[in-house]
């Protein structure tokens, strides 16, 4: 693929360099303190979500439709919670290749930490199983799912044609790796410092055919989460990164062709920092609507069932009427007559009718528009 492509100015994987010496902390003071400040508040939040897998489990989603974008692949939030719905009752034909990458990008991340939950570490192993999850279907399984690279890589604009860094070499990758893991698992810096160094490092190291840009993204959260930096796996930071991706790919190639983090530091901090006090908005405002609708839900439904159905359709804002009786063993003829009345006081929007075996296709509109992109 890169045979005409052009070398000459491409910045290489540079040995001995990771992790970095000596970090002088009077460079990015400012912007570590302004970070740990952000993200604080924004697990303070956390913390106080009355069931936090109900309420922002959409932000999952968001975060697979930004960093799958970030790579090319292109859907959008009402595309993947439909093919969820659909998929529940097995009806997922000529669904695009992008949805499917894009949803098995946030079933990978879930099912991550789910395994960390049950006591696996961040490791090599653990990588190897989300990439091969990740790449398991779609466009990507012909990249060797859960292998790592066995020829050179390189990163390229395809525009100009020319190669813009060569990744460590795949001799040389199992000890990158091992590195990289001892660094993640045992080294002192600062959390937010080390999470910053990790996943240059690991793009730097490039260890899969494809799909590493979303592995690194997804290992950000991981580690914040692991090292308790917040209470619970929700913080993305996808959104910050693709505004300023032109400045987040070159800073990157920086570090390996000068030898000088800080200016990485310095990005990657502000990232934080600033997707944090977004995180934390989004969050305020699904919690107060959420107590907003618990009064709505409770008056129009008049039934013991109405919480179950608003944490419902706050974790499924697209769904079909099957899936709610399943979720919430509400009996069907129950689940219908509450969606009907939902949908006549204009909480719900139908999206497809009823037709054949499959049942009607809601949607929360509400709960979408906060979480949008």
């Amino acid at each position: 693929m890169f045979n005409n492509f052009k070398l000459d100015q491409a910045v290489h994987y540079r040995d001995g360099q990771f992790p970095p010496q000596h970090i002088d902390f009077n460079q990015i003071m400012t912007s570590l303190l302004d970070a740990t400040t952000a993200i604080a508040r924004y697990d303070q939040m956390l913390k106080t979500l009355h069931n936090s897998e109900i309420l922002l489990a959409p932000l999952r989603n968001q975060e697979a439709v930004i960093s799958s974008r970030m790579e090319g692949t292109i859907s959008t939030m009402e595309e993947i919670l439909r093919y969820e719905a659909d998929a529940f009752n097995g009806d997922n034909l000529n669904v695009r290749n992008d949805v499917i990458e894009t949803v098995l990008y946030q079933r990978t991340l879930k099912n991550a930490q789910l395994a960390m939950q049950e006591g696996y570490p961040l490791s090599v192993h653990l990588i190897k199983t989300m990439h091969q999850q990740l790449l398991s279907l779609g466009r990507g399984a012909n990249k060797s799912p859960g292998e790592f690279k066995t020829e050179q890589n390189y990163l390229a604009d395809t525009l100009s044609r020319k190669i813009l860094f060569v990744p460590i070499s795949p001799e040389k990758l199992l000890d990158g790796l091992e590195n990289l893991f001892r660094y993640i698992n045992h080294n002192s810096d600062p959390v937010l410092i080390k999470t910053a160094v990790s996943h240059l490092e690991f793009e730097a190291l490039h260890p899969f055919q494809d799909g590493n840009g979303r592995i690194g993204r997804m290992l950000i959260t991981l580690m914040l989460w692991s090292s308790h930096t917040i209470s619970a796996p929700y913080f993305y930071i996808s959104g910050y990164l693709e505004e300023h991706k032109n400045r987040y790919t070159n800073l990157m190639r920086q570090v390996s062709q000068t030898g000088e983090w800080h200016e990485w530091l310095n990005f990657f901090l502000q990232a934080i920092s600033t997707q944090s006090q977004r995180n934390l908005q989004v969050a305020e405002n699904i919690r107060d609507l959420y107590e907003q609708m618990k009064q709505q839900f409770s008056e129009i439904l008049s039934s013991k069932h109405a919480l179950a159905v608003l944490d419902f359709v706050f974790t499924y804002p697209i769904f079909r009427n099957s899936q709610l009786s399943e979720h919430t063993e509400i009996p069907p003829a129950t689940a219908n007559r509450f969606t009907k009345a939902l949908f006549e006081q204009g909480i719900l929007s139908v999206m497809e009718e009823a037709s054949g075996r499959k049942s009607t296709l809601y949607a929360f509109d509400e709960m979408l528009n906060l979480v949008r992109v």
